[in-house]
């Protein structure tokens, strides 16, 4: 089968109509999931094609971060997070697991507002489902993230032990976040065919979250008054949840985690109908 016949999607009128309804974040995911799964491996393929070591970038690259995080901030800075992470290392993995989350948010967005460009013949050739492109962007990316994930619970045996039985409840914790990153990525796509200065914008802003967000301090290390604004921060709930069922041994707070998933979800549709509502003039714009 040719590149163009796997991308030849055809998506009547009516079902454009679909994405009133906020199950459509997820049903048009299901609805192209074959395309959207061949996409996301051609994707990661091309990311490492005509490199000596291939797909075995994606494994050593997060394994040669985390061996200088060890080093740098147990042996240069020692960490001052908690009585868990006085160890050796134990620092270094807590980063990793902050860093995890917001390079997966952090990649999303600032790629968002040129990925109809990075696809033109998408939108201007043939007739092709856009609204998939976040997802493909996601799964993408989210690869990478997964594998780092794998680096960061082989690194926890060896500097610490087996984790604690709430760390089964890892996989779920970056769900809000992932729902946010989309809804964002959806609506940066749609912005960035409009306003290409967006594309100039986002990585500073994504460079001051980073500053802003609990990826190199705990929560408890902000000042009380600024507390509630901070706790606010959707990358700071994901990650303050992550190192609870990694590190701590806590569960997350079920009702604040299934609000923060509901407000996400919502964040999610706003993006996505924004993508459908300026999706007829991206042909023109572009």
């Amino acid at each position: 089968m040719s590149d163009s016949a796997d991308v030849r999607v055809i998506s009547s009128a009516a079902g454009y109509q679909l994405w009133r309804s906020p199950l459509e974040v997820f049903t048009c995911a299901w609805r192209h999931r074959a395309l959207i799964r061949r996409l996301a491996q051609r994707e990661i393929a091309a990311r490492y094609r005509a490199s000596m070591l291939g797909m075995l970038w994606s494994v050593l690259i997060p394994l040669l971060l985390l061996a200088v995080y060890t080093f740098v901030f147990s042996v240069i800075w020692p960490n001052r997070w908690g009585v868990r992470t006085e160890g050796t290392g134990h620092f270094a993995l807590v980063l990793f697991a902050g860093l995890i989350l917001f390079n997966l948010f952090a990649e999303c967005v600032n790629r968002a507002p040129t990925l109809l460009l990075e696809n033109v013949s998408y939108v201007k050739r043939i007739v092709f489902p856009l609204e998939i492109l976040p997802w493909v962007m996601l799964v993408a990316v989210a690869f990478n993230a997964v594998v780092s994930f794998a680096v960061l619970l082989v690194g926890y045996v060896v500097l610490i032990g087996l984790p604690p039985a709430t760390a089964l409840l890892a996989p779920l914790m970056p769900l809000p976040l992932v729902l946010l990153t989309l809804g964002a990525a959806w609506f940066l796509t749609s912005l960035g065919v409009y306003l290409r200065d967006v594309r100039q914008f986002m990585p500073v802003v994504t460079m001051i979250l980073m500053f802003l967000s609990p990826v190199f301090y705990p929560v408890t290390a902000i000042p009380e008054r600024y507390r509630l604004v901070a706790e606010l921060n959707p990358l700071a709930a994901a990650m303050e949840g992550l190192r609870g069922v990694l590190f701590w041994g806590t569960g997350p707070p079920w009702v604040a985690f299934g609000l923060q998933s509901l407000a996400a979800w919502l964040v999610a549709w706003l993006g996505f109908m924004w993508f459908m509502k300026t999706r007829k003039g991206f042909a023109d714009v572009i």
